[in-house]
């Protein structure tokens, strides 16, 4: 690895190699050594992003280290199906975290600017530890925990955190599994031995996985239908889109949500109708938020690479489930985006 002449970690030509021992032994360093430690994740937090930061927030404090945690949103508000989440309290407003943190630690955000409001602050870090599993990361820390080849952000942390030696209650594991099992699709994706063995240690804790699968999909809002159907009834298939794979999209408008009184958050499942259409490989829904900034979820099952597609729009993720963001037109996006899909 590099630095530039900023101190940062250059990524690597063709990615961000995966953790070595100096890589951990370093990173355990930096924790041991630091007395209080600031964390983040990225806007709009996930299971992933969220129960990643609180899980390893919470183990820290119970170490006895002084812990805050943030992410960088304008209206800065933990998504409903995320409330349950124990660690909590770990949290402040952007505007209170510390400017110039000593040691920062990232999760689950794959360039800077996913950090949104606390962008700057990584910037001032003394050092800055990018936890994350994302193919597209840009490698912005001065050291970079970062493995695409494990299901989700939560492995490296529960790694991180056996390495440290930290113990593993039941809050700590709820905010862990609810990580793994978001992430995964409820074991549907990226599954593996070590998937289910790293899931079989959490519960062994105590959690209930039950009453988290509850939280996290068995309840919506009245509204939420509402604004489903709307998008469901303007759905488009395009068979001979994609590499004639298929593409099938729609779109949420904030003017909708508003109308049926529904948060942003409230639309992340849309996709997850969307994408069941077998006639395509592909599906897109675009979702407008608050400010009029279209946010766009692909979701591949297989055959197209939508991280790829996605990155070139300034977005990024995984082959099968990647983003970016927008401010022109539902149409003027979907034009953008549409070739991509077939390189």
């Amino acid at each position: 690895m590099t630095r530039d002449a900023g101190g940062r970690v250059e990524p690597a030509a063709g990615g961000i190699p995966a953790p070595d021992e100096r890589d951990w032994a370093r990173a355990i360093e930096l924790i041991a050594s630091a007395d209080r430690i600031a964390l983040a994740c990225h806007v709009s937090p996930d299971g992933d992003a969220l129960g990643s930061m609180l899980g390893f927030g919470l183990a820290l404090r119970g170490a006895g280290k002084e812990v805050v945690a943030s992410f960088g949103d304008r209206r800065f508000a933990v998504p409903r199906l995320l409330r349950f989440l124990p660690g909590q309290d770990l949290l402040v407003d952007p505007s209170d975290y510390p400017a110039r943190p000593s040691l920062m630690m990232t999760f689950d955000a794959s360039t800077v600017e996913r950090l949104g409001l606390l962008a700057p602050h990584a910037g001032q870090a003394g050092e800055l530890v990018v936890v994350d599993h994302h193919a597209s990361n840009t490698g912005f820390g001065t050291l970079n925990l970062v493995d695409s080849t494990v299901a989700a952000t939560s492995v490296l942390v529960e790694e991180l955190v056996r390495r440290l030696g930290l113990a593993v209650d039941i809050d700590v594991a709820t905010c862990l599994y609810t990580a793994l099992v978001t992430d995964t699709g409820s074991f549907k994706y990226s599954t593996t031995p070590e998937v289910h063995a790293l899931a079989a240690r959490l519960i062994a804790t105590g959690l209930r996985p039950d009453e988290i699968a509850r939280e996290l999909w068995d309840g919506a809002p009245f509204g939420y239908l509402t604004v489903l159907g709307a998008a469901i009834g303007r759905v488009t298939l395009e068979p001979a889109t994609a590499g004639g794979h298929g593409l099938v999209w729609t779109y949420v408008t904030r003017a909708e949500r508003a109308a049926a009184v529904l948060p942003y958050d409230e639309v992340e499942g849309v996709i997850d109708v969307v994408r069941r259409v077998e006639e395509a490989d592909v599906a897109v829904v675009l979702k407008e938020d608050d400010t009029g900034t279209w946010n766009v979820s692909t979701r591949s099952k297989g055959a197209v690479d939508v991280g790829r597609a996605c990155s070139a729009l300034g977005g990024g993720g995984h082959p099968r489930a990647a983003g970016f963001s927008s401010r022109e037109s539902p149409p003027d996006i979907m034009a953008a985006l549409r070739p991509l899909l077939s390189s």
